[in-house]
């Protein structure tokens, strides 16, 4: 066995394992053995690897000093340069750095313009902010409710500053977390009454879609061109679909005409209960409160749940049988 392209610690160690005659093996030899550094040349490391990184110009200075001797080279080479990558933000290695950075500027906002007057929260603008799932998808990180009322918090302080001594960065810093579209500057749009006297109001419930146009009169109902009574054979429903006038005392003080598609004759007499009420809110919009309590101005967003795979209707399950 050649052993002789070993070090010397390792040929000695597999002649004492594989030689038939015995070795004398030095104990004190064996445990004094100093580990050895396996290094490369600077032209075989240019061979193999990538150029060195030049920090501080040492490829200039080399470059200057031509004629330097070889033990200065060597020593330039044996310079260690110990470098470490500082993280720009100081909550880089928290679980949600981005987050902590958002409520770290915010609280340091409020911590410097605390002293500013303020108006009284009746008085203020209301804003809409950012929900959290949208504050989610901008950060990129799983932000908990109870986390992301600590910002609406600070934002909602902030705002309470008189618009007249609103510093420029509190303002920047509200506008970011704004959304687009503020729903409190919505309008709700008013139902015309024409020239005759008609107002047409519109109602949706499950799969049916009606429409209603209420005018003064002695109380006559047609739906479809039917008397109510033709229309509708429960009870229940009759009464749902003149039910906006029943509750405010008005069933002998209009007339109205519908038409009503879709679904059956339950969810088109629910559907009228919402057509009605709203064009009856466009002759006397003073009955909003009334018509609100008895139900007839929001509408239903129920719906038949759909069946399930392996039910039988949409929650029912087959009976089991253990054999």
């Amino acid at each position: 066995m050649k052993v002789s392209w070993l070090p010397v610690s390792l040929r000695e160690t597999l002649q004492c394992a594989c030689s038939p005659r015995p070795v004398m093996f030095n104990r004190q030899r064996a445990f004094n053995i100093q580990p050895r550094q396996f290094t490369t040349t600077s032209r075989l490391r240019a061979g193999i690897a990538a150029p060195e990184i030049d920090f501080g110009g040492r490829g200039a200075r080399d470059g200057q000093e031509g004629g330097a001797n070889r033990r200065n080279q060597e020593d330039e080479e044996d310079k260690t340069f110990y470098a470490r990558i500082v993280p720009t933000s100081p909550s880089y290695f928290t679980a949600q750095p981005l987050f902590t950075d958002d409520l770290l500027v915010l609280q340091n906002l409020l911590a410097r313009y605390s002293g500013l007057p303020t108006v009284k929260s009746a008085e203020r603008q209301r804003v809409a902010w950012r929900a959290l799932p949208e504050y989610r998808d901008a950060v990129g990180e799983t932000v908990r409710a109870t986390k992301y009322q600590k910002i609406i918090a600070i934002l909602q302080r902030l705002n309470q500053i008189h618009p007249s001594l609103m510093p420029e960065e509190v303002e920047k810093a509200l506008s970011e977390y704004r959304r687009d579209i503020n729903p409190y500057q919505n309008v709700a749009k008013v139902t015309p009454v024409n020239s005759m006297g008609v107002a047409l109001g519109a109602g949706r419930r499950k799969r049916s879609t009606a429409r209603a146009w209420v005018v003064e009169g002695t109380g006559e109902v047609l739906v479809n061109g039917k008397t109510l009574v033709e229309a509708f054979g429960r009870v229940h429903d009759r009464e749902s679909v003149i039910w906006a006038l029943k509750a405010t005392n008005r069933i002998d003080k209009y007339n109205i005409w519908a038409l009503a598609t879709g679904g059956g004759t339950t969810g088109q007499a629910e559907a009228l209960t919402l057509a009605v009420g709203k064009a009856l809110l466009a002759h006397e919009p003073a009955l909003k409160p009334a018509l609100r309590r008895a139900g007839c101005v929001t509408r239903d967003p129920r719906r038949v749940e759909r069946k399930k795979p392996g039910h039988v209707k949409a929650r029912k399950m087959p009976a089991w049988v253990k054999r």
